[in-house]
């Protein structure tokens, strides 16, 4: 028997309006690995009436409503990312596939929830390709063989990935570096902004890195356009991956800057994806290492 999962899902309408909509092809991708997991989906309403109108899951009694968004079911699903309360079970996460020109997508119940699931160290999945890389992970974390039709998500000689954070977790960003080392030296190409940059390049040098050779490629700082400068590359699909440590806990000068990165990431729904915690980085790193051992 698998641990009960349960995952908070909604969509802008964008994502669920038509039949080829990022919702249905999710769910299309991973509706084997949901059923395998018994993965509960705690649906916000229209999420949850599109994919009963498009034949989505039929039979399966994990589907769990909450009420329409205006009526508080996003309001919902950010109070049960948090601790449990007595008699009430918590979610393990979000699913929520953001139309980045949607006006509720910068609503309060959309940045409290990612702020929470940040907090307490929960996945906030805001995307096509992350939420169905999200569901091999938890494959591969309960056991199970890995989906072949996901290879493509795991093939990091392609990718470029993006390494940052702020600077209350610049130390748990080069940490989590030096764990997972040699995973991520197999990305294509490393990008990270100023000074993360400069730390993880000085970590390379210390394992043996040829000394000189940059480990990442340095952009500049967030606060003077780094953020800005890898959400162009985002936008040209020349990187696909961002590891971005955030600290829900303080004011951000540069917040503009920190939201245009994560509006990239969502306009290439399909394409990008996006870490926000160490614990998240954690867990995603150590799959991958087991999915690598049993392929």
């Amino acid at each position: 028997m698998f641990t009960t999962l349960r995952f908070g899902l909604t969509a802008n309408r964008l994502h669920h309006a038509t039949p080829d909509a990022a919702l249905f092809a999710w769910l299309r991708a991973c509706s084997a690995t949901i059923r395998e997991l018994g993965i509960e989906l705690h649906t916000v309403g229209r999420a949850y009436d599109a994919i009963l109108r498009e034949g989505m899951l039929q039979g399966y009694g994990g589907l769990v409503r909450y009420p329409y968004g205006r009526d508080g079911g996003l309001m919902k699903v950010v109070a049960r990312v948090t601790p449990p309360r007595e008699g009430q079970e918590s979610l393990d996460g979000a699913i929520y596939l953001i139309d980045p020109v949607d006006p509720s997508s910068i609503f309060p119940e959309m940045l409290a929830l990612k702020r929470q699931c940040i907090a307490h160290g929960l996945p906030f999945i805001s995307t096509l390709a992350g939420a169905t890389e999200w569901m091999e992970i938890e494959r591969v974390r309960a056991g199970l063989t890995p989906d072949p039709q996901a290879d493509s998500l795991f093939d990091f000689g392609e990718q470029t990935l993006a390494l940052i954070a702020h600077d209350a977790l610049k130390r748990e960003m080069v940490a989590f570096a030096d764990r997972h080392f040699d995973l991520l030296s197999r990305f294509a190409q490393r990008v990270a902004t100023g000074t993360t940059g400069g730390l993880l390049n000085d970590l390379a040098w210390s394992r043996g890195w040829p000394q000189g050779v940059p480990w990442v490629q340095r952009y500049l700082s967030g606060p003077l356009g780094g953020d800005a400068q890898i959400a162009e590359l985002v936008l040209e699909r020349r990187c696909r991956r961002v590891i971005f440590f955030e600290d829900p806990h303080v004011a951000r000068q540069h917040e503009a800057d920190i939201q245009l990165l994560e509006r990239a990431v969502r306009v290439k729904t399909d394409y990008a994806m996006c870490a926000t915690s160490p614990e998240v980085a954690q867990r995603w790193a150590v799959a991958v290492g087991k999915r690598d051992m049993a392929s």
